[in-house]
């Protein structure tokens, strides 16, 4: 049957597609080559078949881009855009459809054009309703970060650890922040196959272990990524979101470092484009690889193009960033230090890695490495929830948290020492990490089910992980294929000290976390206090 499209609407469509259709000024990936005419249409998958087939219709004002330009499809779907070969023509997904899958089960929202003779290149795309009642008020989207496999091995441990613990959920869309695979570029057919098991519209960005190995420059660096993934800027939208995902990875083959966070020309044209057309108030979400903000003492994003993007985003009053390659987790507010003007901080969410340290640390009873981050957060995804209004929650699904364990849940993790003396002066703390945590994040604890006082948030090691780096030490043979990361200082823990003038015995120490987003969470563990004779 098809669809009926509200007079409002279509009048919008064809206002858009007047100010739209024109392509923009030559941007310098235009000029580099002779543009080829791309026509086709956007319709209302029916058949299940490639092409648009007999009494499929057309969908008026969907958007249509070659990676700068954008145009809208006409009240029949059609489109016409230049491009240049080699480019990727892609869909903006308008919210309440979802792409046909194509053969390797991710969606087929984009065609890499190439010359055809002298007539214009053909290309349909195939939009279906995604079957979740039009525009659902809250929808969820799983985040991966750095996956970053090596090897079949490591694909197994993806699918065990992460994948299939997950089974089919019901999120409206995935991305993976880059870092797909550790250099290994040939795996990216395999692990597709994997994440195609969740049967969730999958999207990916590019990190810097997914460059091509013997790549020139920046130009050629992701030859073997776009032959598989498409266009590496691009948007979609879904309920009251729209998503944008850019490829931050600027390489430098043969300068060290290698490659360096920034964007191109072209990425900055077609996100003018975008968003001149997007409504001000809708909740705008980029997903990048690099963060925004600089780490390890050095400058890792190039300034003038991070103060290009505050300039295009600083009117917008709703807006997320996302963002991975640190291995740890954290959020970052940008501010008029970094450079931000807006009204309000700028919220980026560093993702934990799904990978965690790169698959390593000790395996457990089914093989599967720890995998900790070295900031104590186990590896794992992120769930982001969007709300008809525009708000966002977040929240940290830690791989495979153990069931029977009250100091290890799926929002912290508890450290304690086993016995103390009592009466000792008391110096020796009660550790919490919180995955989630923010400097303004209300940790507290109380002893024996007593008054509840403050946690200090402190900026040190996790205890926990610092055992599993002495275990590494003195153990007489390797404990697993590659062994814990250093623990480094965590930017979400906090600690208590534990009192010792107590009744000898074990006492139970209890934990709460305030989470912004998810509300009250609570962990126990305990100690035991021993009396020593002179």
């Amino acid at each position: 049957m098809s669809r009926t499209f509200p007079r409002s609407f279509l009048l919008a469509c064809i206002g858009l597609f007047a100010a739209l259709a024109a392509p923009a000024a030559a941007s310098p990936a235009a000029v580099s080559g002779a543009e080829v005419e791309v026509a086709g249409s956007v319709h209302l998958e029916r058949d299940g078949r490639p092409g648009r087939g007999k009494g499929e219709a057309g969908l008026a004002g969907v958007a249509v881009s070659n990676g700068r330009d954008l145009v809208r499809t006409d009240a029949q779907g059609r489109y016409r855009i230049a491009a240049v070969p080699g480019d990727a023509v892609f869909v903006v997904k308008p919210g309440g459809y979802r792409f046909v899958a194509g053969a390797d089960g991710l969606p087929a929202f984009w065609r890499r054009i190439e010359a055809e003779g002298d007539g214009p290149v053909h290309a349909d795309f195939g939009l279906q309703a995604d079957g979740r009642g039009g525009q659902p008020s809250v929808f969820e989207v799983l985040l991966f970060a750095d996956t970053q496999v090596k090897g079949a091995r490591d694909i197994d441990y993806y699918r065990r650890d992460l994948v299939d613990p997950l089974g089919r959920p019901q999120a409206a869309l995935g991305v993976t922040l880059g870092d797909l695979v550790d250099d290994e570029v040939g795996l990216y057919p395999q692990l597709n196959a994997v994440t195609a098991q969740l049967g969730v519209p999958w999207f990916h960005l590019p990190g810097n272990h997914d460059l091509d190995p013997d790549a020139a420059g920046d130009g050629d660096s992701l030859r073997t990524w776009k032959a598989s993934y498409g266009p590496d800027t691009y948007a979609l939208e879904q309920g009251a979101a729209a998503f944008v995902f850019l490829d931050d990875v600027i390489a430098q083959p043969g300068q060290a470092p290698g490659y360096v966070g920034g964007l191109r020309e072209d990425q900055f044209l077609f996100l003018e484009n975008y968003l001149r057309q997007l409504p001000r108030e809708r909740l705008l979400v980029l997903g990048m690889h690099i963060p925004l903000f600089d780490t390890g003492g050095r400058p890792t994003f190039r300034a003038a193009d991070r103060a290009r993007l505050f300039a295009l985003l600083r009117d917008r009053p709703r807006l997320l960033l996302l963002s991975g390659h640190s291995h740890n987790q954290q959020h970052y507010r940008h501010g008029a230090a970094d450079g931000w003007q807006g009204a309000q901080a700028l919220h980026e969410y560093n993702v934990g890695a799904a990978c965690g340290a790169f698959w390593s640390g000790a395996a457990d009873a089914q093989g599967i490495p720890d995998a900790s981050m070295s900031d104590g957060t186990p590896n794992g995804s992120a769930l982001l929830t969007v709300h008809g209004d525009g708000s966002y929650a977040l929240a940290w699904r830690p791989a495979r948290p153990p069931a029977d364990d009250p100091a290890f849940t799926a929002t912290m993790a508890l450290h304690a020492p086993k016995v103390l003396r009592r009466g000792a002066y008391p110096a020796w703390g009660g550790y919490a990490n919180v995955f989630m945590g923010e400097a303004d994040t209300r940790v507290e604890y109380r002893i024996d089910g007593g008054e509840w006082q403050p946690m200090r948030r402190v900026e040190r090691a996790d205890p926990r992980l610092l055992l599993e780096n002495v275990a590494d030490d003195l153990a007489p043979a390797l404990r697993g294929y590659d062994r814990s990361p250093e623990a480094v200082p965590s930017t979400h823990l906090w600690r208590g000290a534990l009192p010792t003038g107590l009744e000898a015995g074990l006492h139970a120490v209890e934990v709460r976390a305030f989470d912004r987003w998810q509300g009250e969470a609570r962990a126990s563990t305990g100690y035991r206090l021993e009396e020593a004779s002179e």
